[in-house]
């Protein structure tokens, strides 16, 4: 068995790509601990559910397969399963067998849910372009697009979110 020490050396990081990437590492984790935190205290629901009823809110008819919607939220379909339930006794969401597919289900944003999106999406903007945009000119937000495509291209299951 190959230790640690015992590997081929990898391709390390040069300084600037260490820098970069502690700095990359940094804003992956407090960013989403500080919208969760927004989201749970003034509107009492997960970033998780704010994204869910994004999507619901954006699919033609304000309903997706449940299978398109754990994909399209990069989480598992028990994941996906559980958040609809918890949803689904808030009122938010409810499941609808598919038209079109007797083996899938819907699920399909309701009118409180969609109340609930527009009661919440304000404090969330607010907080992502203070605490996003706020320090970044034009030119700055257009690369901070254009690094967050090229990101995107790389990462594995990230096709879904390219059109955004």
């Amino acid at each position: 068995m190959r230790t640690l020490d015992c590997m081929d050396d990898p391709q390390w990081l040069t300084a600037d790509q260490q820098v970069a990437w502690r700095k990359l590492a940094n804003v992956m984790i407090t960013l989403p601990a500080a919208l969760e935190a927004q989201l749970q205290r003034d509107s009492g629901m997960s970033h998780f559910e704010y994204s869910v009823l994004v999507e619901l809110d954006d699919a033609p008819h304000n309903s997706i397969r449940l299978s398109w919607l754990a994909a399209r939220s990069h989480a598992s379909r028990s994941r996906i399963s559980h958040v609809v339930t918890r949803m689904e006794k808030r009122g938010w969401v409810r499941r609808e067998p598919c038209p079109t597919d007797s083996r899938a289900m819907l699920a399909v944003l309701t009118e409180n849910g969609r109340a609930e999106l527009v009661r919440a999406a304000p404090g969330h903007v607010e907080l992502v372009r203070s605490l996003v945009f706020s320090g970044l000119d034009d030119e700055t937000t257009s690369d901070l697009g254009r690094v967050c495509d090229a990101l995107l291209r790389t990462l594995p299951g990230s096709a879904a979110r390219q059109d955004k």
